[in-house]
């Protein structure tokens, strides 16, 4: 390649050693012109060597460029060359003969568009090479041009501290063939495909796939990192330290555009995209295959007909509950259930009939459980239930009763009225079994005892705990025949004046004389009663006979009954009471209804009204057990009653404690200042009588003064009492 040499250098060494040349009569040299020819000689061989000295560097700096890689040139301020590589050559071969020192980069363009060598240039020739010496001048980012062979070349130039420039080029033909075919493959593939950047996970591309699957735009797609398109996910698919295999095997939920959420097995692989480290992901809708699989596990876990678990599923569920009471020390009840009768069912009506009564039964099961307890089909006619929080064996058996109950009701099918009943097994656990193989089996057990003792009951594993559940069971049944047949009957305390001694009243209180068992405590019976709900119709029955038997009473004391709350959720207490008071012919005021704090609780509108409207009548309200519930004063407030009894806790050695004697004389004043009558219960000495008289208690109720005693010893005692008032009188 030509280089530069200093020619008028070397015109005016030679010009000067021509004039040193002898000539034919040349003078005598004196010893200045001697040191003028040294002189000369010496600058001749300075020169000479600081040629040589820029040979070298050129040649040196020639050598090192025409190893890169990359094309590589120098332009002086003008836009001139100055410096190339061959690899700069051999890039722009077709214009090469044009690359001379001092050659504008301007004038080889020119040439070079009127030659056809940049296609870009077609037809807008002018401008294109304004736009070229622009950024040549102005240099930014690195740019592409395409040459007339199709090759592509990448060139990145930057300015000089003198205002030349230092051009690199670049050929990226390979690199957009690569590219070309990755984006054939990437828009035209039919499988979703998202583009993301490693470093942010901003999404820089999608394939018309990705767009038509996810429902959103290309423009709404590149706005977001592939974190906002995950579900439930917090991290990139590849931004954690499994291998490829264990990332590429995992499930991922995406959001589609419509809110929808789809499962996604993800394949993901590192790329380069634009010098950008960035992660090619390839997404497969495994939804409808995951809901397949979901189907085909519950078709292997649940019963066909009915839709409920079956065995498998109940023994997973009642190991994963029994793990679960390990740790907190809770207990569970297993209940197998069988069907009475159902083998006949079916071969008298047929497998359509049964199957609907199976359906039927699973229904009714469902109903009664709640939703933390499980449930499957076993069998034919057979079905467990798992009764998650079972704190005691009352509360299996009263779930067992409920599922008796519910199954017992006659179903209708077709035309056909069935009647179909059940017997049922209880095991417990920690104690008939810590896991559900043993669980399991020892329901099974007491299944076949309670088929075995009796169609329509239950039996439990263990035999006091059986015991215990038949006699619960027992009285439940004998109450229920004991109400129906009005067995029961009130038993009535006297309430004392505790200044004159009188009777003033009296409180009816139920009692149950069995006829093999004997007298029943009520503390048996009224629990079993509230349970079931008999409660309601026990209180109606009691007021009923206390109404009754008060008119006939020669006094007119008057008679208190004790009301639940069940008596007011059934909505037709007012009448109930009318209809005893009319019957009866008893006066309302000689009526008291006894109410306990626990039924305000509610703050129901409707228990304010009905209780009004009773007190409209003339019946007279009284609050029992004052002082044992949550917010006694507030009631006070939201009700004008008529009476407030204090709970025989606060009497019961009353002459004693003096925190006891501080709350009397506080309810006392209370009820002075309303103008309330204070009753206290439980009075059975003398010193608590004497103190209750000493705070100014109106009246007081306890073994002290009488035991409930029946109608006709009440009536003797008011019989009694009505002669000496009569005496007192005439006297």
């Amino acid at each position: 390649m030509p280089t530069t040499r200093p020619k008028a250098k070397r015109k005016v060494a030679r010009k000067r050693l021509a004039g040193l040349r002898p000539a034919k009569a040349a003078p005598k040299l004196g010893r200045t012109g001697l040191s003028e020819i040294s002189e000369v000689v010496r600058s001749r061989a300075e020169a000479d060597a600081a040629i040589a000295e820029a040979r070298k560097a050129h040649d040196r700096l020639r050598e090192a460029i025409d190893i890169l890689p990359q094309g590589i040139v120098f332009l002086d301020p003008d836009g001139r060359y100055i410096l190339w590589n061959k690899k700069y050559s051999e890039i722009y071969n077709t214009s090469a003969d044009l690359f001379a020192q001092g050659a504008r980069l301007e004038d080889t363009l020119r040439i070079g568009v009127e030659r056809g060598d940049y296609p870009e240039a077609a037809g807008r020739e002018e401008e294109w090479i304004a736009e070229r010496l622009a950024k040549l001048h102005q240099p930014g980012e690195a740019h592409e041009q395409v040459l007339a062979d199709g090759r592509c070349v990448r060139i990145e130039e930057r300015l000089t501290k003198d205002g030349g420039v230092i051009g690199l080029r670049v050929d990226i033909t390979d690199l957009k063939h690569r590219e070309a075919s990755f984006r054939l493959l990437f828009d035209s593939n039919p499988v979703p495909m998202i583009l993301c950047a490693q470093d942010d996970e901003r999404i820089i591309g999608v394939n018309d796939a990705a767009l038509a699957h996810y429902g959103y735009s290309k423009i709404e797609f590149e706005k977001l990192s592939i974190r906002d398109i995950q579900a439930f996910e917090s991290v990139a698919p590849w931004a954690d330290d499994r291998s490829l295999d264990e990332r590429n095997a995992r499930t991922w939920k995406h959001i589609k555009a419509d809110g929808s959420l789809i499962d996604v097995a993800i394949y993901s692989r590192d790329l380069m995209f634009e010098d950008r480290p960035a992660v090619l992901l390839a997404l497969m809708d495994i939804t409808e295959r995951k809901r397949a699989e979901a189907r085909l596990a519950f078709v292997a876990q649940h019963d066909g007909l009915t839709g409920l678990p079956n065995r498998i599923l109940l023994r997973q569920r009642l190991e994963e509950l029994l793990t679960h009471t390990r740790r907190s020390g809770d207990k569970l009840s297993v209940l197998f259930i069988d069907l009475d009768g159902f083998k006949t069912i079916n071969d008298t009506l047929g497998h359509a009939i049964g199957d609907k009564l199976l359906n039927a039964v699973a229904r009714r099961l469902r109903s009664s459980l709640r939703e933390e307890d499980a449930i499957a089909r076993l069998g034919s006619d057979e079905f467990a239930v798992v009764q998650a929080g079972c704190a005691r064996p009352e509360d299996a058996a009263l779930l067992a009763r409920r599922l008796l109950d519910a199954l017992g009701e006659p179903y209708l099918f077709e035309g056909h009225t069935v009647v179909s009943g059940a017997s049922i097994g209880i095991a417990l656990s920690p104690g008939d079994g810590d896991d559900a193989e043993r669980l399991l089996k020892n329901a099974d057990m007491a299944l076949s005892r309670a088929k075995s003792e009796g169609r329509g009951s239950f039996s439990f594993f263990e035999a006091e705990m059986d015991a215990r559940a038949q006699n619960r069971h027992r009285i439940e049944t004998d109450l229920r025949e004991a109400i129906a047949n009005r067995s029961l009957q009130p038993f009535y305390q006297p309430l004392v004046d505790l200044k004159s001694g009188r009777i003033t009243g009296v409180e009816a209180l139920a009692r149950w004389l069995h006829p093999q068992r004997g007298m029943i405590s009520p503390g048996e019976f009224i629990p079993v009663a509230e349970e079931t709900g008999l409660i309601g119709t026990l209180g109606n029955l009691m007021l009923r006979r206390a109404c009754m038997d008060a008119a006939s009473w020669p006094d007119p004391v008057r008679v208190a009954v004790n009301l639940s709350t069940l008596q007011f959720r059934a909505g037709n207490l007012l009448s109930v009471v009318m209809d005893a008071l009319k019957q009866s012919g008893l006066p309302p005021k000689r009526l008291e209804l006894e109410i306990t704090e626990s039924l305000l609780l509610e703050k129901s509108d409707d228990v304010l009204a009905t209780l009004h409207a009773l007190r409209a009548l003339g019946v007279r309200i009284s609050m029992d057990d004052f002082g044992t519930g949550y917010s006694s004063l507030s009631y006070l407030r939201s009700f004008p009653f008529d009476k407030i009894k204090i709970d025989q806790s606060f009497v019961r050695g009353l002459a004693l404690n003096r925190d006891a004697q501080a709350i009397v004389r506080s309810i006392v004043s209370l009820g002075m200042g309303l103008g309330v009558t204070i009753t206290a219960e439980g009075v059975e000495t003398e010193d608590e009588l004497s103190c209750l008289r000493g705070e100014g208690c109106h009246e007081g109720q306890g073994f002290l003064f009488s035991k409930a005693r029946p109608n006709h010893e009440i009536a003797q005692l008011l019989t009694a009492q009505h002669r000496s008032s009569e005496r007192v009188d005439a006297a």
